[in-house]
């Protein structure tokens, strides 16, 4: 049987991680007495940079049973990267990887579907939420707005998937060969390419502490998704831009008739709003060409995504 390494990016996780360490250890026995994958197979939790207990409880897990590995990462790098942190650790000691978060909202049962995808050939199987009924009316509909944005955009990303998800030892090789500092590991797998299927989960409440991902967080991880695979923002300032300055030639058309006609009056009102109108469109326009000049700005810098401190086997 192949070997499994499941990677569980962890920020200030103390509250859950001794229960997610419980059942993750209860479905590796059976996964293994099942023959589904190899007895050598491990849990690897990475730390980053919490500044609660957590990285103390990783190294107790790993002091106390052969199937908990951690890694601990220098400083807090932010989710994608302490994900990425740890595919790129153990790519080359396992067989396949299945990420997930530390939470227990992800239903660990679909382990076994995923499993069975991979051996009917798929390198990436994406774990997919048939529902959203645990989320707020808010969030639920934010979230289907930033996926049919990011596929208006053009961006190949699966609908309601999060990091769910396994991957093949070919897979993760292919992923190391993407070297973008502003990390969207949503939209960068399915560039990978080889074969893929889903497999459909229900996602349930937080077994204990508070997200990690506010309202701000949320922002800003689908502002970098959205920048980081398309150009079309740029192009649609662009084709505004045209339009408004088709429109106000019409306007100096009809201004100079009215001019000429003696019917001039004058327009305070509608002067003001188009002086807003436009300033608001102009500082609009520099932001997000801002957005992406500051991407490129931190691509080229090319420094590293996360830096291991260590890392218990």
């Amino acid at each position: 049987m192949d070997k499994l390494y499941l990677v569980v990016p962890c920020y200030n996780e103390e509250e859950v991680l001794p229960e997610t360490a419980r059942r993750l250890a209860a479905k590796f026995d059976n996964l293994i007495a099942g023959g589904k994958i190899s007895p050598e197979s491990k849990v690897v939790f990475v730390d980053d940079g919490s500044k609660d207990r957590t990285w103390e409880i990783i190294e107790g897990l790993n002091e106390s049973s052969p199937l908990f590995q951690g890694i601990k990462l220098s400083r807090n790098k932010g989710h994608q990267n302490a994900l990425l942190a740890g595919l790129m650790a153990v790519k080359d000691e396992c067989d396949m990887t299945i990420s997930m978060d530390a939470d227990l909202q992800d239903d660990i049962d679909a382990i076994d579907r995923m499993l069975e995808k991979y051996y009917d050939g798929c390198d990436v199987v994406y774990g997919v939420r048939s529902e959203r009924k645990t989320d707020s009316a808010f969030k639920r509909t934010t979230a289907h707005g930033f996926y049919k944005i990011m596929k208006l955009l053009g961006a190949d990303i699966i609908y309601n998937h999060a990091d769910y998800r396994l991957m093949s030892r070919r897979a993760l090789d292919a992923l190391s060969e993407f070297r973008e500092v502003n990390l969207f590991l949503r939209g960068i797998v399915p560039l990978v390419g080889f074969k893929s299927d889903t497999v459909e989960y229900k996602r349930t409440e937080r077994f204990a502490g508070q997200s990690k991902y506010p309202l701000k967080k949320m922002i800003s991880f689908a502002l970098n998704g959205i920048t980081s695979f398309s150009i079309k923002p740029i192009r649609m300032i662009t084709l505004l831009g045209i339009l408004i300055f088709s429109v106000s030639i019409l306007m100096l058309v009809y201004f100079l008739i009215r001019h000429f006609s003696g019917n001039t009056v004058q327009g305070w009102t509608t002067l003001a709003a188009s002086v807003w109108a436009i300033g608001g469109l102009q500082l609009l326009a520099i932001g997000v060409v801002g957005e992406y000049i500051g991407k490129m700005y931190m691509e080229t810098k090319a420094r590293p995504k996360y830096v291991i401190e260590k890392y218990l086997k």
